[in-house]
């Protein structure tokens, strides 16, 4: 009898039985959390401050338990619907240019999201310990996540890993959720606090600005991450080149994110809708901007933290 089959079928039987231990060990555990209705119908638990579905908070305190970080490991940190899948193809594209030859990049024919995975959302969705040695073909290791910075594992925060860290006008972030929540329905104060306090682990981005200076922008990020652009690399237009195919109406139109469906079951094309900044003034009323402008206000207030009301306005919200 072959001993290496063995040896494997022993291994996946452990595997199973440790898998089937943690589901007993979580239905038990979400009977202790507070427990509510959420608005897409599934049931929300409250956990270390905030409200997860149940299959989400699984792959999350799995990846809290398991996940062992390496200095060199970069991730992308963002709040839904704040430039999450453009930002996640800029960083790829930057950190990793010369590793592949320019007109195979990668994201020609694989999306944003498939080349740089969730955490919570995908490697430990459906399995409680991945295999992230196979999953990150390029090095150094490059990761993404949607958990707030004090909610992270301990390996993450004690580490040497940089975090690429983006948020968006609350106005125009809201409506974008609530059109993607539409779609699929069957805390930027903290990081804002910790990349000041460590500029060099985690490097923090506004959409509004991003968008307004791209090319900009992209030199800090390349500095950043410790490959930054060469001056043969500017005058190539190397940066014109990354800017280009992170695109927003470029990656839109790439066949790969037209069809098929993120691990999570979301449509790859449910990722892009309209990428504008300003668009909550379309669907926001008079009344619906007074009380966020409030909420928001609360918020951020104190926290230097400012976003214009829209691109045509010089209004500021959040002012320290």
């Amino acid at each position: 009898m072959d001993t290496a089959k063995i040896s494997k079928a022993e291994m996946v039987s452990k595997s199973h039985d440790m898998e089937s231990s943690w589901d007993d060990d979580l239905k038990k555990l979400l009977q202790t959390f507070p427990k509510e209705k959420g608005w897409l119908g599934s049931d929300l638990y409250f956990y270390r401050g905030f409200w997860y579905p149940s299959l989400i908070l699984k792959a999350f305190i799995s990846f809290q338990k398991h996940f062992q970080a390496f200095n060199s490991d970069i991730i992308v940190a963002t709040f839904p619907k704040c430039g999450t899948t453009w930002l996640k193809a800029l960083t790829f594209s930057t950190l990793y240019r010369n590793q592949f030859p320019w007109d195979e990049n990668p994201l020609l024919a694989f999306g944003p999201h498939r080349l740089v995975r969730f955490f919570e959302h995908d490697l430990y969705l459906n399995n409680t310990f991945p295999d992230l040695q196979n999953v990150c073909v390029y090095q150094p290791r490059l990761f993404s996540t949607h958990v707030s910075y004090g909610s992270l594992p301990t390996s993450i925060k004690d580490s040497g890993c940089k975090f690429v860290y983006i948020c968006r006008n609350p106005m125009d972030m809201f409506i974008s959720l609530w059109q993607f929540m539409a779609k699929i329905q069957d805390k930027n104060q903290e990081s804002l606090s910790a990349s000041q306090e460590n500029p060099n682990k985690i490097l923090f981005l506004k959409y509004e600005d991003l968008k307004e200076d791209t090319g900009y922008h992209l030199k800090n990020l390349a500095m950043f991450l410790g490959v930054p652009f060469t001056d043969d690399e500017e005058k190539q237009g190397v940066i014109e080149k990354i800017v280009k195919i992170c695109g927003f109406e470029n990656l839109k139109e790439l066949e790969v994110n037209k069809k098929g469906a993120h691990t999570s079951g979301v449509p790859h094309a449910d990722f892009f809708r309209k990428g504008e900044v300003g668009d909550w003034s379309n669907y926001l009323t008079p009344f619906m901007i007074e009380c966020l402008e409030k909420l928001i206000q609360e918020k951020l207030n104190g926290s230097g933290l400012t976003f214009k009301l829209s691109s045509k306005t010089s209004n500021n919200i959040g002012t320290a």
